[in-house]
């Protein structure tokens, strides 16, 4: 079977990225399951069920990676106000701070590919990717 032109470009371009997240999450003393708690949280607020859902791990293991954070200060706990039974999860002033260093990190190890598109296309391409991801 052949490979479909599409497809293997999106691979690669995953092998890229995963390798750029990679290294920047050891960068800065962290796991890449860390890194996409970090990213996932930076815009939102989610109870620990919903964070687990998220990532596909069991609430016991996404608990130690969240206790972590806490005690690194990127992360707080708190009761829902909605659920008293529920427990919420956000980022902390130090969390955001250190998602937009990593966010520059990322936005740098990419350059050498993006920089290759013009504003339009760049544009363009968000936009496609967005709507597969859908």
């Amino acid at each position: 079977m052949p490979t479909e032109p599409l497809v293997d470009a999106l691979a690669q371009s995953a092998f890229v990225v995963m390798g750029a997240l990679t290294r920047i999450a050891a960068e800065n003393d962290l796991s890449l399951t860390q890194l996409r708690v970090l990213g996932i949280l930076r815009d939102r607020t989610l109870r620990m069920s919903e964070l687990a859902d998220f990532l596909g791990l069991e609430k016991s293991t996404l608990s130690g990676l969240v206790d972590r954070a806490v005690r690194r200060g990127l992360l707080e706990r708190r009761k829902s106000p909605v659920d008293s039974r529920a427990v919420d999860v956000s980022m902390t002033a130090a969390g955001l701070q250190l998602a937009e260093v990593l966010q520059a990190d990322l936005q740098r190890a990419l350059a050498p590919l993006t920089d290759q598109l013009g504003a339009d296309e760049r544009r363009s391409l968000a936009g496609l990717l967005g709507r597969i991801l859908r």
